[in-house]
């Protein structure tokens, strides 16, 4: 406790850290803000009412794309599209960039090439986000509520026929929604410019954290009403909870490290030799997570997207096959997600780990790992290290992606807190948290090593006043 006091006395001392952070909360709070703001002619409350009364396996499946929204996507908010759109065009130019050699060259092209590549990702933002605002729009309106237009315009919806008119209504809607993601893109690169940590990944995380507390409550409300047995329950539930976020912890750190030797010359002072060779030992950290919660936003991308329209396909066998993956505690569903996860990582690692630019960069610098010939072959090996460690680190992933559906049908959890038991959100939480950490030591760090770098100026210029009087 002590050690935690000591460590916010310091963060709140230095000066720009303490600016940094306020400026972080105070662009979250205003994303969180619209996050309640309805699309005009929406009725918050008659959606509200109707997702009360929402079929458990579509419910479960509307939890899942309004995770990353803090609840938008539910509330028919004008930010109900959230980051995601940013996120899906940022994943397509990173496969596209593998494909084209013209993106390739743009990669290699330092500052320049990525203020090109990020100028591309946010054209295709703009794009992907007028596609997915009419199907938002549509699903709201014929899924999600599934009522004739006539009933949902005098039951969820403002009557906006003598207003607006319906035209008017969906063009209205398009673009409130567009804007509210390019004002959430706004919000993470003012707060990754001026604020801490990667902007994108604390409102991804701020609006996971939101549901938290009502997840809880509702989790501690279930268990009261068992009686003195639900408060044991309810005690080796968050006991197994806390044993899941510290697996999460080590599955995220745990590195492979290969050691690795640089030669280097220099002049001795020894009257027997003029020059003499240091070896000086490190290592390269390898992941054994590389991919990070990649592969599980892939593995949920790919299964979601064709359940979106599954119910407009006219044959009933290929409905009803879709119809079996719905039910995301189900078990075709997390099968399904459990070997998409495991694919994805093995395929993310390959294209985000270059072990052939890894080799080169050693060989150009002097540097060898012991008993491997430079270039090929420790290209190779460190091919064949991180295969080993990815194996396990994949299966361990795919473990953590379907646990909520494990807390859910074996252990008898609420929906709400089951999604806080493994998964992405788990997994963003605890990612964007040890980030924050390493980002304010280094801050912390920094400040003092400046203060008294100064005071030993300081301290140096007035002895040197006072030799000289």
């Amino acid at each position: 406790m002590n050690n935690f006091l000591i460590t916010f006395y310091n963060i709140w001392n230095a000066k720009e850290l303490r600016k940094k952070i306020i400026i972080t909360l105070s662009f979250l709070l205003i994303y969180r803000f619209g996050a309640y703001i309805p699309i005009p002619g929406i009725n918050p409350l008659g959606i509200s009412d109707f997702l009360k009364n929402f079929n458990s396996g579509s419910k479960g499946l509307m939890q899942i794309l309004s995770s990353f929204t803090g609840g938008a996507f539910n509330r028919a908010s004008v930010l109900s599209l959230g980051i995601m759109p940013y996120i899906s065009a940022s994943i397509i130019i990173q496969l596209m960039c593998i494909v084209i050699p013209y993106l390739q060259r743009l990669q290699k092209d330092g500052e320049s090439g990525r203020k090109q590549i990020g100028l591309m990702t946010r054209w295709l933002t703009l794009g992907l986000c007028l596609i997915q605002a009419p199907v938002y729009l549509i699903s709201l309106t014929q899924q999600f509520i599934p009522f004739s237009y006539s009933v949902l315009l005098n039951t969820y919806l403002i009557n906006i026929s003598t207003f607006y008119g319906k035209t008017l209504f969906w063009s209205i809607g398009i673009i409130v929604l567009t804007s509210g993601t390019l004002f959430t893109m706004w919000l993470g690169d003012k707060i990754t410019d001026k604020g801490i940590g990667n902007g994108v990944s604390l409102i991804i995380m701020s609006g996971i954290v939101a549901r938290f507390p009502d997840a809880i409550s509702k989790e501690i409300l279930s268990k009261v009403k068992i009686g003195n047995r639900g408060f044991v329950i309810l005690f080796f539930e968050f006991l197994l909870w806390l044993l899941v976020i510290l697996f999460s912890i080590l599955i995220i750190q745990a590195i492979r490290k290969i050691p690795v030797q640089y030669v280097s010359h220099y002049k001795s002072f020894s009257s027997s030799f003029s020059n003499s060779i240091q070896k000086r030992h490190q290592y390269i950290p390898l992941k054994m997570t590389a991919a990070g919660v990649m592969p599980i936003i892939f593995s949920q991308a790919i299964i979601l997207f064709p359940l979106t329209f599954s119910d407009y396909f006219q044959n009933e066998k290929i409905r009803n096959f879709f119809h079996l993956f719905k039910d995301i505690y189900g078990f075709w569903y997390n099968l399904a997600f459990f070997l998409l996860v495991i694919i994805f990582t093995f395929f993310y690692t390959a294209i985000t780990i270059p072990v052939n630019q890894m080799a080169d960069d050693l060989k150009r610098n002097g540097g060898h790992i012991p008993k491997i010939k430079p270039g090929k072959e420790t290209a190779e090996y460190i091919d064949h290290v991180l295969s080993n460690i990815t194996i396990p680190g994949s299966v361990l992933l795919a473990i953590i992606a379907i646990l909520p559906s494990i807390a859910y049908r074996s252990i008898g959890i609420t929906q709400s807190f089951a999604l806080f038991y493994g998964g992405t959100s788990l997994l963003i939480v605890v990612g964007v948290i040890l980030d924050l950490i390493q980002q304010v030591d280094i801050y912390l760090l920094n400040y003092y090593y400046d203060g008294l770098m100064m005071m030993r100026i300081k301290n140096r210029n007035n002895n040197k006043f006072i030799y000289n009087k």
